[in-house]
């Protein structure tokens, strides 16, 4: 009788997850840079972005599921933004109360979530 190895599976699919991880971890999140006022700071979102966007962030920001701060309601996002710009990538990128880290979008860059916050607090052109 043959006897299988399911964690030979498994092996592979490790390595791809760590080596995703370790390259987000490794970004330069730009922390080092003053933050713009947010009446300052617009952002212009392509499609690519767009579509990271609805297929991640949209799940919670849309309705305000567990407090999540919804598209649009400027003065909330307004009060968020007082906090800086790098304190909210930081939560974005470590997770926050019920948003997971990176916020369910393992395929963005931090680049992608300057533009999707400035998007959801109206900031874009």
């Amino acid at each position: 009788m043959k006897k299988s190895c399911p964690h030979l599976f498994s092996l592979p699919l490790l390595a791809v997850l760590l080596t995703a991880c370790s390259s987000v971890a490794s970004q330069n999140l730009g922390f080092g840079e003053q933050f713009r006022p947010p009446t300052l700071r617009a952002v212009t979102v392509d499609e690519e972005v767009m579509a990271k966007w609805s297929r991640s962030c949209a799940l919670c920001h849309i309705t305000g599921e567990a407090g999540a701060p919804v598209v649009g309601d400027t003065a909330e996002w307004q009060r968020r933004l007082q906090q800086g710009e790098e304190a909210i990538i930081n939560n974005v990128v470590e997770g926050l109360n019920s948003m997971p880290p990176l916020g369910y979008c393992m395929a963005c860059e931090v680049s992608d979530f300057r533009a999707m916050v400035a998007y959801m607090a109206g900031l874009n052109q």
